[in-house]
């Protein structure tokens, strides 16, 4: 091999290893995620499906409650109510109706209890529930998007459950989750919960390894053709 085709090949080489390492081994990364994703959404799919309920509410690890079913017996803050906008219901606008509840152990969880059309806020009739027997879903509240408006905290007007601007409104501090009111309410209606955690670990690591792949088959043509 003369010193120019060596130089020809030695460079390409020094390229094409470290970057076929590297993209490999993001492609097997993506593999060991996907896995383990799919242990967790099992898991939370387990919790939904699980008929068996959670005596009250006393958590203390949240990763071991999410998506489980529990009890509470407390009272219902109506005060301090919640409406979300920019909630459907099969292509109706409405609200979420969210209700701080406070349990015997003085702790305040909040509660989604559903859907609600726009007419019917503030009506009594969205309030008829036995605090006695309070069955939801546990979910962790995730942070609010930051492209939804700001909440008018003056007007009690909603987007987002912001627990600065909670704290601003009611002065009171909440537990770190939320529960999905379970049950046969016909309002509001209460929303169905599903362990709809994105997966997409797979395709990432297609992705990695077509890469690979492809920088391989260009190295090998290159190499050949300056043989």
């Amino acid at each position: 091999m003369t010193q120019r085709k060596l130089k020809l090949t030695l460079w390409p080489t020094l390229f094409t290893i470290p970057a076929l390492l590297v993209l490999v081994g993001l492609g097997t990364w993506q593999l060991q995620r996907m896995q383990w994703k799919s242990e967790i959404i099992g898991t939370f799919e387990q919790r939904i499906s699980d008929k068996a309920v959670a005596p009250p509410l006393k958590v203390t690890n949240i990763e071991k409650w999410r998506f489980k079913r529990v009890a509470l017996i407390g009272r219902f803050m109506h005060q301090h109510e919640f409406a979300i906008t920019g909630k459907t219901f099969e292509g109706t606008a409405g609200f979420h109706l969210v209700t701080p509840l406070q349990s015997t152990d003085g702790k305040i969880t909040l509660i989604n209890r559903g859907w609600i059309p726009f007419d019917k806020k503030d009506k009594p009739e969205v309030n008829l529930i036995n605090e006695g027997n309070i069955i939801g879903t546990l979910k962790l509240q995730h942070k609010a998007s930051t492209f939804k408006p700001d909440n008018d905290i003056n007007k009690n007007y909603w987007f987002t459950l912001n627990r600065e601007d909670i704290f601003k409104y009611t002065g009171k501090k909440f537990s770190d989750y939320i529960i999905y009111l379970n049950g046969d309410y016909k309002l509001p209606k209460p929303k169905v919960i599903t362990a709809n955690i994105s997966n997409n670990h797979k395709k990432y690591a297609i992705t990695w390894f077509s890469m690979a792949i492809s920088i391989l088959l260009i190295y090998l043509y290159f190499r050949k053709k300056n043989y």
